[in-house]
This record gives structure tokens, sequence and C-alpha cells, in this order.
């Protein structure tokens, strides 16, 4: 009797197993990175991009591009979730991270498919490679004074530089390194720098005006304006006051009902809720406050008792730009009116302003004594302009807050990349075995960058990268890159191209581990969901019984 054949998975079940996987897991890793290839460099071109929502999107950002489009495969998916890894993590380097990505999975490609040699070798020889790439890449790293402003805006200005905020100028770096200088903290023990511009740096886009109305603000702006027309809109020094607790009567709850037989009653209940009222804004009052910020509602019975007092309320504001507020002016939040103390109150702004601003009121709170927090008003034509502006200005800030976090740079233009390839080739000698050819792979996968800075401002590449590797085959050349704007072989020492070391180490681990993850795998298997959901038995598949 022969064996009887048992199927485990559902017949739906689609499964890819062995060199077939690994060999499309390559080939999807290499189309992502082919789709963005061109949006690298100072050349670059923009991407149009159409969601669902009929809505377009034009931009060179890797991972804004990358995280709008919609894949099927799943090493497809992995490779774009490289791009939001390292944005998060350094904010730049989100094309740069696909493009080595996808080579280092080309590279590995001819070791499984032609040579046969088994993945675990080819992983272990990337792991190696990388980790005398970065321990190199901190040995040619320069140090940076933070507090220099011209050495800061040369290693902002270089990010810059690929974007489309660049044909602006040094406008978008002054505004990325005075937004982060504003919003930095240091703190004594450490030493160390906490630069959390994401919560304490808001971008307010408004169509409109010119490019050069762009401005970091000393101090916070917010959409809002006063709740009565008799309120002073400008206070010079003022008293803030900041409530997260409304100041009109509670509503219930949950539905609630009344029953009320005497008239008197109800004159009762309504006085009642005027003397709550009334209480909490005496209480409010004798802080002496020239503004009053709430975050929940004010009733027009309280609005009326701040315009005899002369102080100005705006009300329901968000909570994240009442936190913005605390710290720019140096006020508390505060949780109850009757517990408000003098050093409840914000004393460090210069100006409260409402302005006009098109058709809509915005609030200033400016000239603050030593502003942690800030506004930075972006101005331009359209909104395609605006935002794009606005992806830019948080890579160029990423770039300033690595800087603080770890004051060290690398040249770039591709040449700390050809400097770490050429280091990897002559270590490479040293090397016995299978793992030297893979090895030798991570060194061909770097030149990947400088190549396609060539290849994207039209120079001619065969003869731009013999010189290049040529020109680092002597340790002292080791600026060496390529100038992505008129192709040429330049020292980008006399450029002050730089770039932080955190963003190209992060970069170069981020991609080979992930082409080391990609290549491991050997068995890929998808079920389509259907109707029925009860758990199928193994069922016998062979009807040949003797």
């Amino acid at each position: 009797m022969s064996q009887q054949q048992v199927l485990v998975l559902q017949s739906n079940t689609k499964r890819e197993h062995g060199r077939k996987a690994q060999l499309n897991n390559i080939s999807a890793g290499k189309s992502v990175a082919d789709l963005i290839r061109t949006t690298l460099g100072p050349r670059s071109m923009l991407k149009m991009i159409l969601d669902p929502m009929g809505s377009t999107q034009i931009t060179n950002d890797g991972n804004a591009i990358l995280r709008e489009i919609d894949v099927v495969h799943p090493a497809a998916k992995h490779m774009i979730e490289l791009a939001r890894a390292q944005d998060e993590e350094c904010g730049d380097g989100t094309t740069s991270v696909i493009i080595l990505g996808g080579e280092m999975l080309a590279t590995s490609q001819p070791f499984i498919e032609i040579h046969n040699i088994h993945p675990i070798k080819v992983v272990r020889g990337y792991m190696q490679a990388l980790d005398d790439a970065v321990a190199y890449m901190k040995s040619i790293a320069l140090p940076v004074d933070v507090n220099n402003d011209d050495e800061m805006f040369n290693i902002v200005d270089s990010c810059l530089g690929t974007k489309f905020a660049g044909r602006y100028g040094d406008l978008a770096t002054k505004l990325a390194v005075s937004a982060v200088r504003k919003v930095q903290r240091r703190d004594p023990v450490s030493g160390n720098y906490e630069v959390d511009f994401k919560r304490y740096a808001k971008v307010e886009k408004i169509p409109g005006g010119h490019i050069d109305e762009c401005k970091v603000l000393d101090g916070v702006m917010f959409n809002k304006d006063i709740t009565h027309q008799k309120m002073r809109r400008m206070i010079k020094n003022p008293r803030v006051l900041l409530l997260d607790c409304p100041l009109e009567y509670k509503k219930a709850e949950s539905m609630l009902n009344v029953e009320i037989i005497d008239e008197q009653d109800w004159e009762k209940l309504m006085d009642m809720e005027e003397k709550w009222i009334q209480d909490v804004c005496e209480d409010i009052i004798r802080a002496k406050p020239d503004v009053v910020i709430t975050e929940k509602g004010i009733s027009d019975l309280a609005q009326h008792y701040f315009v005899k007092a002369g102080i100005t309320a705006i009300r329901r504001i968000r909570k994240t730009d009442n936190n913005r507020i605390a710290r720019a002016t140096g006020a508390t939040i505060v949780h109850r009116p009757d517990e408000i103390k003098e050093t409840d109150i914000g004393t460090n702004a210069g100006l409260f302003q409402v302005q006009k601003i098109g058709d809509e009121y915005f609030t200033f709170i400016v000239e603050c004594k030593e502003p942690k927090a800030c506004s930075i008003i972006l101005r331009g034509a359209s909104k395609d302009t605006l935002n794009e502006i606005e992806r830019n200005l948080h890579d160029a800030m990423n770039v300033a807050r690595n800087i603080f976090n770890e004051p060290k740079v690398v040249y770039g233009g591709g040449s700390v990349e050809m400097a770490v390839s050429q280091m990897l080739v002559e270590k490479s000698k040293t090397i016995q075995g299978v793992q030297q050819k893979a090895y030798q792979a991570v060194a061909q996968a770097l030149e990947v960058i400088p190549r396609t800075l060539v290849q994207n401002c039209g120079g001619a590449v065969i003869k731009l990268l013999t010189e290049l590797r040529a020109k680092h085959t002597d340790k002292a050349n080791v600026s060496y890159g390529i100038d992505g704007e008129e192709g040429t072989l330049i020292d980008m020492k006399d450029k002050k191209i730089m770039e932080p070391l955190l963003v190209k180490q992060q970069t170069l681990k981020t991609a080979v581990e992930a082409a080391c993850v990609l290549i491991r795998i050997d068995d890929i298997v998808s079920g389509v969901s259907v109707g029925d959901d009860r758990p199928q038995q193994a069922q016998g598949g062979g009807d040949d019984e003797e």
C-alpha cells in the first residue's frame, strides 16, 4: 500500500519556497529601489502621485512617495517600511536607504542563483562588512561645534540642496536652524540636548504672500480670534493665564431631566448657574491676568465679566497649542480656577496681538524671553508648494537635531560611500572562504550612491566612477565625491558639503540588515480568506490503494 498524500494547507493557499522565494524577494526589492532612484541628488526628478481621493502630491521625498504607493508583494512592503523607519529615526536619507537596500539585494542575487552559496554565508559576510564599515565611518568623521552658526548652516544646506526648497537659497536653512535653536533644551546633569521640535515647533501654512515672508517667531501663533469684539486686540507685556476647564455651566454627562413645580425654583436654578460662573470669573480676575486662554468654552456671561475687567479671552484652543504657549510664556496650565497662584501666570511674552491674514484671524504671542517653543510661518503661492517646503523643512530640522545629538559629520556627495567601499575592498583580501565574495559585494553595492548621482545629472558614469575609485586609493583624498549639479569630480571639503554621521550610519545599518532579512526568507505562504471561517481538516489526497 502506497503512502497517502495529506494536504495540510487550504486549497486556495499560495506558497513560494526555496530559491524561487528568495529570487522573487530580491526582484521586488530592486523594483522598489528603481521606482525612486531618479529622486536622489540636487538634479533629482519629481514624482506626481494621485491618491484614491483624487488629489495630487508632487514631491521628491522618498518616504512621502512610498507611503502613498499601494504594493502587493510582501518583500516590497518590507522595503517601504525601511523608508518609514529611517524617517522616524533620522528624518533624512529615506531615498538613500531604499536605493542602497535594493542594491544590496541585487549584488546578492548571483551568489544564490549562479554560485549556489547558502544564504546564511552571504548574510555572515554582509554583517561583517557592516561592522567594519560603521567603525571606519566613525574614524573618518569630523567634529562639529553646534554653537557655530556657519557650520550648522553648511550641514543643513547640504541636506536641503537636494530638495525642492533648495532653489530658494538659504531661506529654509535659516528657518530650520533658528527653530531648532529655539526649542532646544540642555540637561544640566547629563549635558545632552533635548530637541523636541515635533511638539514645540509648529509649522503654520498660510497660502498667499511671497516665499520671502516665511519666518520663525520668537513665540507662538494659532488660528483663533478673541471671543468678544470689545476685548483688546493688542497688549504689551501681557500676563497670560492658561486653563483647561470650561468657563460655562457644566452640562450633564448623560441625559438629565429636572422637574420644576414652582416658577421660583426655575429662577433659583438659573441664579445658581449665574452665581457659579460669577464665582469662577472672580477667582480668575483676582489673579489680574491680561489674557485668558482655555481649551474649553466660555459662556456669554463670563465674556461680559471679562470685558468689564479689561481681560481678553480666547476659547477652544487645541491642547498642543496650549502646551506650546505654556512653554513660551512660562505659564502653568491650571485645572481649577480657585487654585490659581501668582506663579501660574505667564509673564515672559512681550506682545499679544490678533491680526487678520487673508480671510482668517491669527493670534500672536511673541517677543518672548528665551522661548522654548515657536511657530514657523510659511507663505507661498499654492498649497502644493507649501506642503513640499514643509516636508523639506521637517528633514532639515531633523538634520539639525541629529547634529545636536551627535556632533559629528562626514563628507557628502558619495565620497563617504566610495571611501568605505575602497576600505572594504582592501580588507576583503584578508578574509578567507566564501564570505570574502559577500564582503566584496557590500563594497560594490556602496558605489550605487555616487553612480546614481552621476546618472541623475547626466554625467559620464564609467569615466567619473573610475576617476573617483582612483582618487580614493589614497587615504588623503577621502573627501572627494561627485558634484551632483555639474556631474564632475570635486573635493567636498572646498564646497563644504557635509552630512551627519548619525544619518549615514543609520542608512547603512538599515539597508544591510533589511537585505539580510529578505535573503534569509525561504518560504512565503499567503492564504486567501474565504466566507467559511471554520478550520479545514487535513484531507486525504489519493485513492490509489492497492
